[in-house]
């Protein structure tokens, strides 16, 4: 068993990652070893980078150890870079806590490129050159790292002053490539733990709020200026999401989706405070809340709708929001409705899709003319076998018997053929089906049809039930 990683203090007493325990132990009796815990270091970092989203959305994950900011644009918030990185600083090494918690050892730079301030905040510089730093700065592996030395090559500005075709051939272009990203000749951008939203918006308290009607209140303003900004679009909104940050650190967050696209801050209002109330887990303020953020994730275009004499637009807007509210409260998966699927084959021409995913506009199960769809809405899975009595063995039925109970056949209209997906099947062949629409002398509407074409794919083929019409 070896050393992962030492404290400053176990640093100070000569102990270094790679020791072997027993060694570390012998040069330090009352040593205090912990198991190294990769799911509970991966936690922790993501739960620092959740809270670094107070400074800027743009936040990546480098290694096991590392984040990197992108502060562009976000400076002025904090009272420019200076007082981003005190503020930032002063959070890691110094959370509020009721329990006394300790704070983390940071290593921070700042730098024009990513490659260039993770280089400095790995060997502990604040800001300035890269020139002194050791070749392992370059993070290409021991190996290299060795060869490098023993060419008298020990810094990165040994590697700057030498023609880059020669150190490509030697050592690849890897090399060249991460020395140009450190010396800030090559610009390589983050690529951000969450996608940054077209409308972000922020709302800072002097004195962090414990009281979630002021923080709901704030909540509401900001959703008024989202809509503002939403209206300027000509768009709509399809997602929001909210984001609130406690002083220590801790980071809640509520999203609520819409099955139409919206800019109305009193239906999204509605929809967040429905998402609260149903949370498993309360808002606790803890020691409050001292930054809100809202942003609107997916954005569509909303044009201006005219109202219908039929009011079309209107049942459309009541059934959206029915929609919306359901699913905020039972789940986004609970309320689905059926979509189309490229197939002809009838049991898989639909499928089961949440609500919210589905179009704007809700179709009704009859068209506006009033006549009967030409397949049943009720679907039995599987078919179920029947027996049918037929004028001719390829004709449409004249009676059959299903459940013990014998149908005497009225009306038929058919057949519908469906052939079988034949470049689905390895065989590449299938039985086609022959639909009818029945009626049995009381009235009963069914869907039969026959498996197989009478004397070339079949013999005898045999009679399915299939759906029943309402």
């Amino acid at each position: 068993m070896r050393i992962a990683a030492v404290s400053p203090e176990a640093a100070a007493l000569g102990l270094a990652p790679g020791l072997a325990l027993a060694d570390a132990r012998a040069r330090v009796p009352d040593l205090d070893a912990q198991d190294m815990r990769p799911d509970a270091d991966r936690a922790l970092l993501e739960q620092i980078a959740d809270g670094c989203d107070r400074y800027t959305p743009m936040v990546a994950i480098d290694g096991a150890d590392a984040l990197i900011l992108d502060i562009t644009g976000c400076t002025h918030l904090h009272g420019g870079e200076q007082g981003l990185v005190r503020h930032l600083r002063a959070w890691l090494e110094h959370p509020p806590s009721s329990e006394g918690e300790r704070g983390l050892a940071a290593r921070l730079a700042l730098a024009e490129t990513p490659d260039k301030a993770l280089a400095l905040a790995r060997f502990g510089v604040w800001q300035g050159d890269v020139a002194a730093l050791p070749v392992a700065a370059l993070a290409m592996g021991e190996a290299t790292a060795t060869a490098l030395r023993r060419a008298g090559l020990k810094t990165i500005g040994d590697l700057a002053s030498r023609p880059r075709a020669p150190l490509a051939a030697r050592f690849g272009s890897v090399l060249t490539t991460r020395l140009a990203r450190l010396l800030g000749e090559e610009d390589a951008r983050i690529t951000p733990r969450r996608r940054p939203p077209p409308i972000i918006l922020h709302r800072r308290f002097a004195e962090p709020v414990a009281h979630m009607d002021d923080v709901l209140a704030a909540l509401e303003a900001l959703l008024a200026e989202a809509c503002a900004e939403l209206e300027r679009r000509h768009a709509g909104g399809r997602r929001f999401d909210a984001a609130l940050f406690r002083t220590d650190g801790q980071v809640r967050r509520l999203a609520v989706e819409t099955g139409q696209a919206l800019r109305e801050a009193g239906p999204v209002m509605r929809l967040l405070r429905e998402r609260i109330e149903t949370l498993n887990d309360p808002i606790d303020p803890g020691f409050g809340f001292d930054l809100l953020r809202l942003a609107v994730s997916h954005l569509e275009p909303l044009a201006p709708k005219a109202v219908a004499l039929d009011g079309e637009v209107a049942r459309d807007a009541a059934v959206g929001a029915l929609i919306d509210r359901l699913s905020t409260r039972l789940g986004r998966g609970r309320v689905t409705r059926f979509a189309a699927f490229d197939t002809h084959i009838p049991e898989q021409a639909s499928f089961e899709r949440p609500a919210l995913d589905g179009d704007a506009h809700w179709d009704f199960p009859f068209p506006a003319s009033g006549e009967p769809p030409c397949r049943p809405l009720h679907l039995l899975d599987p078919p179920q076998q029947i027996e049918v009595t037929a004028e001719v063995p390829d004709g449409p039925p004249l009676r059959f018997r299903w459940r013990q109970s014998q149908h005497k056949v009225a009306r038929s209209e058919g057949p519908e053929r469906i052939a079988a997906e034949w470049w689905r099947r390895a065989d590449g062949k299938g039985l086609t089906r022959d639909y009818y629409r029945v009626e049995d002398m009381d009235g009963r509407r069914f869907w039969l049809f026959r498996h197989g074409l009478y004397g070339a794919e079949k013999a005898h083929p045999d009679w399915y039930i299939h759906g029943l019409f309402a």
